[in-house]
Formats: structure tokens, C-alpha cells, sequence
């Protein structure tokens, strides 16, 4: 049996469903305070929370778990800025609770939701594994803590780890079954396909003169489908290998271009305001992802025409 923590999340509910298509039997455990009960395509369901520690014990006890998959924790930038106690307490003590019930009932396999914020303001791009980590923010700071501990708890305990380091995660189910649904929303493609819809005035553009071709930043940005796959074939490596891998495309889309491309598959236009570079804002930020291939033998499918259909359908069709 494999635990998803945060699996009515946006990630942690494509992987869910994923992994239920191709065999696996999936308990989902989350608190709901920031996912959606609607989203959880398993009967298996657990309301239990990080920092309850009773509350994972007994999920532990009623099920059999192979496997853990952490996608628990907030994500907000700005906000772990302006409250880092929030962010610290609910991710890393949050994850030390978790690891606490894992020993407790000789459950040493782990999957960890981790993210490109560790690298910080980067030296070179493409990023690889080997590129320095100095993150800019609380939230950043507080996935690193957690890698570090596991490599820790690895060497002490024998745990299992790998740690997944997204780069933007996007896009929807590609049957409109579930989708992206954050409150507030942050990211850029809802939020350019709201702007669309006529739900958000416009789109403020942060900065037309950075050194790319177009003037505007550029990231990189992958299907949450194709996340859902890594972590698949993480839980079928998980026992060989411990580690940090890095999940992106290797290319980037800047933000003019993923306005372009929205524009061209709704065939509306996007109101836009341009402003002032925000600080800390790197011009491009790009995965290099050959040791996802190496060793998950994972390789991205989906295109940004892909990513912006299945949002926009998700958009046209939202359930929750």
C-alpha cells in the first residue's frame, strides 16, 4: 500500500490517480486545509495532519504501507517570506512528525515533494543535481532542511529517500477529471487562462528587459501528468537508489510566449500591464534532466501546447 500525504493537493492527486490506473493500491492522508476532498480518486482516504501525530499513527496502523509519498506543505513564496514560523513549523517539523510514525512502524521508503527553490539564484542553467544550493526564501530553505535530514536520517536509520526537485509544475488531467485549484492563485498559466475567461483584469508582466530574446523571463514548465510518472517510476527505484533528482522539460517558455500560446489554443486575447522586475526574479530558470533518465528512465511527453489545453480544458470545465 502506498501513503500519499497531501494527496488532494494539485501534484499529489495526478500522482494518485496515476498510480490507481496502473495498479497500485493508493490511502490518500490530508488535512485539507489548502486540497480538495473532490479531487481524491481513492476510497482509502485518511483526514490526518502533519503536525497531529496521533492522527498518522492511526493511519498507520489501519493500513499495510510500503511506500510514502510526502506531498504535505505550503508552498507560497511570498508568504514564507512575510510568516516563515508557519512554513517551518508545518514543513520541516511537520516531516520530522511524519518520520517519527515511519520509524515507529518500520517504514523506511519515501518519496519527497522537494522543489527547483533550493538552488536559489542559479550559477548556470541548465540546473543539474550538482549546481550549489543557497535558497533565496523560507519555503526554499525549508525543502533543503527536509533533503538534508533525510540524507541524515538515511545514514542513522537506513532510510530510503528520493527527493524530487520540480521545476513549474502545470497543466491538468488530460480527461478534465481533476486540475489546478489554489486560492489565492500564484501560478502563471491559471492565471493568464483567468484572465482569458474574463475572471481577472489582466496580466501583469513582471519586467520586459531581461537578457532573453523576448525581454521576459524564462521557465521551465512540465505537465503534472508527466510528474505523476516520475514518481511512479521513483517507487520502483526507491530501494536502489536515495538521492536528489531533478524533474524539468531542459527548455524554457518565457512569459510572452506562454500568453502567445494561450491566446492562439482559446483564440482570445489576454489583457496585459507590464511592471517593474521583481527582486530575486532570475532571467532564465531551466532543468538539466538527464539524471531523471539515467535512473528513473523518465522523459517528459508533453509539450506547453499540451500543458495550456488541458489547463484551459480544466478552466472550461472545473469541478471544484
Amino acid at each position: 500500500m502506498i501513503l500519499v500525504i497531501g494527496g488532494a493537493g494539485y501534484i499529489g492527486s495526478h500522482t494518485v490517480k496515476h498510480l490507481i490506473e496502473n495498479g497500485y493500491e493508493v490511502v490518500v492522508a490530508d488535512n485539507l486545509s489548502t486540497g480538495h476532498k473532490e479531487a481524491v480518486t481513492t476510497p482509502n482516504f485518511e483526514l490526518a495532519d502533519l503536525a497531529d501525530k496521533e492522527s498518522l499513527n492511526r493511519v498507520f496502523k489501519k493500513y499495510k504501507i510500503d511506500t510514502v509519498i510526502h506531498f504535505a506543505g505550503f508552498i507560497a513564496v511570498g508568504e514564507s517570506v512575510e510568516n516563515p514560523a508557519k512554513y517551518y513549523r508545518n514543513n520541516v517539523i511537520g516531516t520530522l512528525n511524519l518520520l517519527d510514525i515511519m520509524l515507529e512502524n518500520k517504514v523506511k521508503n519515501i518519496i519527497f515533494s522537494s522543489t527547483a527553490a533550493v538552488f536559489g539564484n542559479p550559477e548556470y542553467t541548465p540546473i543539474d543535481e550538482a549546481h550549489p544550493t543557497a535558497p533565496i526564501n523560507p519555503y526554499g530553505k525549508t525543502k533543503l532542511m527536509i533533503e538534508n535530514i533525510f540524507t541524515d536520517y538515511r545514514s542513522a536509520y537506513g532510510l530510503n529517500y528520493i527527493a524530487l526537485r520540480y521545476f513549474n509544475a502545470s497543466g491538468c488531467s488530460s480527461d478534465t477529471s481533476i486540475g489546478e485549484s489554489h486560492n489565492p492563485e500564484t501560478h502563471l498559466i491559471p492565471l493568464v487562462l483567468k484572465a482569458i475567461k474574463g475572471e481577472r483584469e489582466n496580466i501583469k508582466i513582471f519586467g520586459t528587459d531581461y537578457n532573453t530574446p523576448d525581454g521576459t523571463c524564462i521557465r521551465d514548465y512540465i505537465h503534472v501528468e508527466d510528474l505523476a510518472l516520475a514518481h511512479r517510476l521513483a517507487l520502483e527505484k526507491i530501494e536502489q537508489f536515495s538521492g536528489t533528482i531533478n524533474l524539468g522539460t531542459c527548455t524554457g517558455t518565457s512569459v510572452k510566449e506562454i500568453i502567445t500560446i494561450a491566446e492562439k489554443i482559446t483564440g482570445k486575447s489576454c489583457a496585459t500591464i507590464v511592471e517593474k522586475r521583481r527582486t530575486g526574479d532570475p532571467a532564465i530558470l531551466c532543468a538539466d534532466n538527464k539524471k531523471a533518465g539515467e535512473i528513473l528512465g523518465w522523459h517528459p511527453t508533453h509539450t506547453m501546447e499540451d500543458i495550456i489545453r488541458t489547463a484551459w480544458n480544466w478552466e472550461l470545465n472545473r469541478k471544484y
